[in-house]
């Protein structure tokens, strides 16, 4: 563990991830945003959680008390709560936020995007950093995501943060085991039925 970071890196994990290893490429993406370092955040478009900062399945801060008295809106933040479990946000990005699928049938953990209409994307790779370079490629000047990938990934290896996948092509794009919007409905559909609402 990084010895000038490794409390901060300790408390982002069990803030962040239930206190499981901080995978290597976080852990570079994270010493460099506290160093004060854009580089990586330029190329990924990524912006890490601060301490304290609520995972968006479980701010409710933005509704009415209308809202929130709502028997239906109820059902739907106790499933949303109830996902954070399985989903570890770790930062804003992407088409809103980026992090982990850890449902434990899961047989790693996969990285996992949440718009802001709280709808789950898989993402490609097996890395946060793969996943969000895979997502960076289709916003690039370059109209190929295949060659804009390539180029994102030569460019992090130059800054220290080579990627398992070099090619487009090599992402791991396998299904997820457990479904996380098929789960989510579920969930939300088991806090409707808890309430009467059928």
């Amino acid at each position: 563990m990084d010895p000038v970071y490794g409390e901060r890196l300790a408390e982002f994990s069990r803030e962040r991830l239930d206190g499981r290893p901080v995978p290597d490429d976080l852990r570079v993406l994270l010493v460099a945003q506290w160093e004060g370092r854009d580089d990586f955040a330029r190329l990924l478009g990524l912006e890490f959680f601060e301490p304290g900062e609520l995972h968006p399945f479980l701010d409710t801060g933005y509704l009415s008390e209308e809202e929130l008295a709502d028997p239906e809106m109820q059902a739907v933040n106790a499933g949303a709560a109830r996902m954070a479990a399985y989903v570890k946000l770790v930062a804003k990005g992407g088409k809103g936020w980026v992090g982990y699928w850890l449902h434990p049938d899961e047989p790693a953990g996969r990285p996992i995007e949440l718009d802001t209409e709280f709808t789950l994307w898989p993402m490609s790779g097996s890395t946060l950093s793969e996943g969000a370079a895979a997502e960076q490629a289709h916003y690039q000047d370059e109209p190929d995501e295949r060659v804009a990938y390539a180029q994102l990934a030569e460019e992090l290896a130059a800054l220290g943060l080579p990627l398992g996948a070099a090619e487009y092509d090599a992402l791991d794009d396998n299904d997820y085991a457990v479904d996380p919007g098929k789960l989510m409905e579920t969930l939300i559909e088991a806090e409707r039925a808890k309430r009467g609402l059928g």
